[in-house]
């Protein structure tokens, strides 16, 4: 009895030993892999909206939204898929393609869902989600997704410090579209202090970059470290955040940008003064109208011609938006902003500093195989050693005319001439590959070469002058001849010359490749280069320098054509170069009345003027314009260069053709003056250089001019004012 008791409790604890194990097994598998139901989400408790746009899988947009909610895979894989995730983001696409009223109320609704998927370990979900925000963000007004610039930099700077490299490089996929749309918001904050969103994102970027010491530490090793496997985006994305972060340093009101002839002038106010010279009306192309007492309403003349600059800019409109908001700051504190920006230049500095090492490792791990002779070089090397030019550009211009310490300039001039002395050995940068992209990267690349020189040769100029005036003979020896310095800096400078005298010859840089024409933009580059080598007063062979570079500028000037964009820059450029010998308040090395072939070379220049002012003619004001106000301004501080008897003759007798022109078969006809509007300023304004031209002249010469000029404004509203000023010229 007692034995078979046992048995029935041994056969019972075997039966529910498993038993008791299987249910919590299944227990388990319910708790990990089922999904807790709310009653009030499912459909049956709600009123379902049939008048809702849905997608053609009839999913409405709170349906595509709540496949975005659970972003973790561990949480996803019990319920949404990828696809499903893929199929919800071109969903969203579609819904607004079919319906765009629908983001007014669903744009937060949208974004909080987005902004979660961009550090998404999915690849796949994350290129999806790049190419709906580029398509969504152009067409979403700034000042609408201002307000959420916060929530999507701050998931994308957590994309940014990811443990998974792919999604690191994907967060600056997402950066570069952000600096498109909102570049304010990105780089808001590293400027000023150290808890914006610039900040993580500089501090991001120099973490995939490798760039040893973190940003902002004043002091601390940095350490080099080879980015050849980095991608080739966080260069770029580094190179546009600085220049967005500093673009307002070179910002001038005038249509040629001279800045580097600032440190030439011993007062800012100085510089400014003479860039007004040439400075015109902005009026010729404007309409005018007669005056009237009665005016006839059918005739819709009752316009208000003017130019009011308060009207043209207004603070209040139909677009205002918060972005507007912010920029009204920038009108009512500038001395406030000029102290951030002395703060900027001082943290431009350290973050130079930081990128150092790196940006010296990047080109010393692509160079070897770039510019190999023969060889084939690849393009993401070679765009990633534009970017290491483009970043060096942006940082060491910045930092080299800022307000900021000897000390920090020096350090940095040093920092800049230890990069360009890897450089040096291979430029001018060529290659026999005839890709036209590389082609371009290259010649880019060389200018880019060529501008950070000259900053060095202005930088040490300027140093020289400041040493000189306090008579510190020891500092002084530390940039003359014999210095290491001074001699690398020698050789860069003599090799920049040769290749700007080739490129404005049009002769080929090397011996595969063909002459081409510069563009407007790579002659605006090039123009700190050709000051540098002119002002140059440290070269060993500077005079002979000066002769070839001043002779090839003004010879290039006289060879472009009057109808090419390139016209106007090299009048502006010479017109100064020649100017700035009859202002006082020049202080530079550069005078042109040191080269007699220079002079010579002038005086041709200018006898060419009324040419190319008598092809443009009525086609294009500002350079017109330009022309003229530069002639009235020579001759009236009656330059030694120009004002000679020669030249005014030549003068004269060229400006004839602009007003009238005897045909031998046809007889007299108009000239171009004649084409110039009623009532505009650029009519009086060549009335005043032929009077002047006249006054210039001895009396009873220039009859055929003053006949001329009478016959075209015969009739006309300038007839009293040549008579007045033509009295004037006579006296």
């Amino acid at each position: 009895m007692p034995k078979s008791a046992k048995k029935r409790k041994d056969k019972a604890a075997d039966f529910t030993s498993p038993l008791y194990a299987l249910l919590d097994q299944l227990r388990l598998y319910l708790a990990q892999y089922s999904v807790a139901i709310a009653l009030p989400s499912q459909s049956i408790s709600q009123e379902r909206n049939d008048d809702a746009p849905t997608t053609k899988r009839k999913l409405s947009f709170d349906d595509l939204v709540s496949h975005t909610k659970h972003y973790s895979p561990s949480t996803r894989k019990a319920y949404v898929t990828a696809q499903e995730l893929l199929d919800a983001i071109v969903g969203f696409r579609e819904l607004l393609e079919a319906d765009w009223s629908l983001l007014d109320s669903s744009l937060t609704v949208l974004i909080n869902a987005c902004v979660r998927l961009i550090g998404d370990e999915d690849a796949s979900v994350r290129k999806a989600l790049l190419a709906f925000l580029s398509w969504l963000l152009p067409r979403i007004p700034q000042g609408d997704i201002t307000p959420h610039a916060p929530l999507l930099l701050l998931f994308t700077t957590s994309a940014q410090t990811h443990i998974f490299p792919d999604i690191r490089i994907d967060a600056i996929r997402f950066l570069d579209l952000f600096l498109e749309y909102i570049p304010r918001a990105v780089t808001t904050g590293w400027l000023e202090d150290f808890n914006g969103h610039g900040t993580r994102v500089l501090e991001g970027y120099l973490g995939i970059l490798n760039a040893g010491t973190k940003f902002g530490e004043a002091d601390g090793p940095v350490q080099a470290t080879s980015t050849a496997s980095v991608v080739l985006t966080p260069a770029f994305c580094l190179s546009n955040d600085t220049r967005l972060s500093t673009s307002a340093s070179r910002h001038s009101s005038s249509s040629l940008n001279t800045w580097f002839l600032l440190p030439s002038f011993a007062r800012p106010r100085d510089y400014y003064s003479f860039e007004q010279i040439l400075q015109g009306s902005q009026s010729s192309t404007r309409n005018h109208c007669q005056w009237r007492e009665i005016v006839d309403p059918e005739d819709n003349e009752d316009n208000f011609p003017g130019t009011f600059t308060a009207a043209d800019t207004p603070t209040v409109s139909d677009d205002f938006n918060l972005q507007k908001l912010v920029d009204i700051s920038n009108v009512i504190g500038p001395s406030e902003s000029d102290a951030v920006n002395d703060r900027g230049a001082e943290l431009i500095v350290r973050l130079a500093r930081t990128l150092q090492s790196t940006l010296i490792a990047t080109f010393l791990d692509c160079a070897p195989s770039i510019f190999m002779p023969g060889g084939n070089p690849s393009e993401t090397q070679v765009q990633l050693v534009l970017a290491v030019g483009q970043i060096a550009r942006t940082l060491y211009g910045v930092i080299l005319q800022a307000s900021v310490s000897s000390k920090m300039k020096n350090a940095a001039s040093d920092d800049l001439n230890t990069l360009l002395g890897y450089m040096t050995p291979y430029f001018p940068f060529t290659s026999g590959t005839k890709d036209v992209k590389v082609g371009q990267a290259f010649q880019d690349l060389n200018l880019i070469f060529s501008e950070l020189t000259s900053l060095l040769v202005l930088t040490t100029n300027v140093e020289i002058s400041r040493l000189t005036r306090r008579r510190k003979a020891r500092q002084i020896n530390s940039w003359v001849p014999g210095n290491k310095f001074h001699n690398s800096l020698s050789i860069q400078t003599q090799r920049v010359s040769t290749y700007i005298l080739r490129l404005l010859d049009g002769e080929p840089v090397s011996g595969s490749q063909l002459g081409r024409t510069l563009a407007p933009a790579a002659y605006v580059s090039l123009l700190p280069a050709i000051w540098a080598l002119l002002n140059d007063n440290g070269s060993a062979h500077h005079e002979s320098n000066d002769s070839a570079i001043l002779n090839a500028v003004i010879s290039h000037s006289m060879k472009t054509s009057s109808k090419s964009a390139l016209k106007r820059l090299t009048i502006e450029f010479v017109a100064r170069l020649i100017l700035l010998s009859t202002d006082p308040r020049y202080h530079g090395h550069f005078r042109l009345d040191h080269d007699p072939s220079g002079t010579a070379k002038v005086q041709e220049w200018v006898s060419h003027l009324p040419q190319p002012l008598w092809e443009i003619g009525a086609s294009n004001f500002p350079v017109s314009e330009i022309i003229t106000r530069f002639l009235l301004r020579i001759i009236q501080q009656k330059s030694r260069v120009v004002y000679l008897s020669t030249t005014i003759t030549v003068l004269r007798s060229k400006l004839v053709p602009f007003f009238t022109i005897n045909h031998s078969i046809r007889g007299r006809l108009p000239g171009p003056y004649s084409k110039i509007p009623m009532g505009s300023p650029l009519r009086r304004l060549i009335l005043d250089l032929a009077a002047t031209v006249l006054s210039a002249t001895k009396a009873g010469v220039g009859d055929e001019l003053r006949t001329a000029v009478g016959l075209s404004v015969l009739g006309s509203e300038e007839e009293a004012y040549w008579a007045q000023i033509q009295d004037i010229a006579v006296k």
